[in-house]
C-alpha cells in the first residue's frame, strides 16, 4: 500500500489546528508541519499527533518554497497538501486510498473544498472550488515565488469525491487581518513586476470593477442564496481587491510609478 504524507505549513495556528490534524488521524501516515518560527505553542501541539517538524523562516512572500520544503522532508510515496484550517471528511481515507490505488495513470488528484464564513458553509458566491492536494511525491512541485502559490503538475490528474471543509475565516477581524496581509504582499508583488502604473486604471478597479465584482459573486453566482453570510462575504471580497489597489496607489505614488492624469 502507497505511503501518503500529509504537509502543512504553519505559523501560530494554535487555534485551529487541532482540528485539522484531528481529521487526518487514519487519513494519511505521516504528517510533515513546516513552521515558519510562529511562538503561540502550534509546534507542542503538532508533536502530539506525532508530527516530524521542520522549521524555515518564510523568504517574503513565498509559500511555495515552504511547501516545497515540506515535500523534500516527507517520506510519502503521495502527498496530501493542506492548510492548517482545513477539516477533512470522516469518508477521506477510504476514498482517497481508493483513488490511489485504482487509477494508476493519475499523478494528482482534485479534491472539492467549501469555504466556511464564521462557521457557516458557502455554498454559493464562487466559494467552493476543485483544487489539486494530493500528488504523487516527484511529479509534482510548487513554482514561482507567490503568496498565492502554484502547482505544477506532470501527467495526468483524476478527481477524488470529498468535501473539505475550509474555515478561513472565524471572525469579520480575522478577515480584516488576513486582507491587510494579502493586500500588502500582493502590492509589493504587482510594483516589483510593473514599472509603471496607469492612475486611470486604478480608478476603474476602485469604481467600476468592484460593482462588477459584487454582481458576479451576489447577483450572477447567487451570493444571497446564502443570506446575510452571503452578503457579508461577497462585500468583503470586494472591499479586499479595493485595498489591494489602495495600496498599489498609495506605493506607486511614493515611488514615482504613477502615470496618467489625476
Amino acid at each position: 500500500m502507497a505511503k501518503l504524507s500529509a504537509v502543512i505549513p504553519v505559523k501560530n495556528e494554535a487555534g485551529k489546528i487541532e482540528k485539522c490534524l484531528d481529521s487526518l488521524v487514519g487519513v494519511v501516515d505521516e504528517i510533515v508541519c513546516v513552521d515558519s518560527l510562529g511562538n503561540d505553542g502550534t509546534v507542542d501541539i503538532c508533536r502530539k499527533y506525532g508530527a516530524k517538524i521542520v522549521t524555515h523562516e518564510l523568504q517574503g512572500y513565498n509559500m511555495d518554497q515552504q511547501r516545497n520544503i515540506g515535500i523534500e522532508n516527507a517520506t510519502g510515496d503521495w502527498i496530501l497538501q493542506t492548510e492548517s484550517d482545513e477539516v477533512f471528511p470522516p469518508d477521506a481515507p477510504e476514498k482517497i486510498r481508493k483513488a490511489i490505488a485504482e487509477a494508476p495513470g493519475a499523478v494528482a488528484f482534485r479534491i472539492f473544498r467549501v469555504n466556511c464564513f464564521l462557521g457557516h458553509p458557502l455554498r454559493y458566491a464562487g466559494s467552493c472550488d476543485h483544487m489539486i492536494r494530493i500528488f504523487k511525491k516527484g511529479k509534482a512541485s510548487y513554482i514561482g515565488s507567490n503568496v498565492h502559490e502554484t502547482l505544477e503538475v506532470d501527467g495526468p490528474i483524476g478527481d477524488i469525491d470529498i468535501k473539505v471543509s475550509h474555515y478561513s475565516f472565524n471572525s469579520i477581524a480575522q478577515f480584516v487581518g488576513k486582507c491587510n496581509f494579502f493586500s500588502e504582499a500582493e502590492s509589493d508583488i504587482f510594483l516589483k513586476d510593473n514599472d509603471k502604473v496607469d492612475i486611470r486604471e486604478i480608478k476603474y478597479r476602485l469604481t467600476w470593477k468592484p460593482l462588477k465584482l459584487f454582481w458576479k459573486l451576489y447577483i450572477r453566482k447567487k451570493g444571497y442564496r446564502d443570506g446575510m453570510f452571503g452578503l457579508a462575504w461577497c462585500v468583503l471580497s470586494v472591499i479586499a481587491t479595493q485595498v489591494r489597489w489602495l495600496k498599489i496607489w498609495e506605493k506607486a505614488s511614493k515611488e514615482g510609478k504613477l502615470t496618467g492624469v489625476l
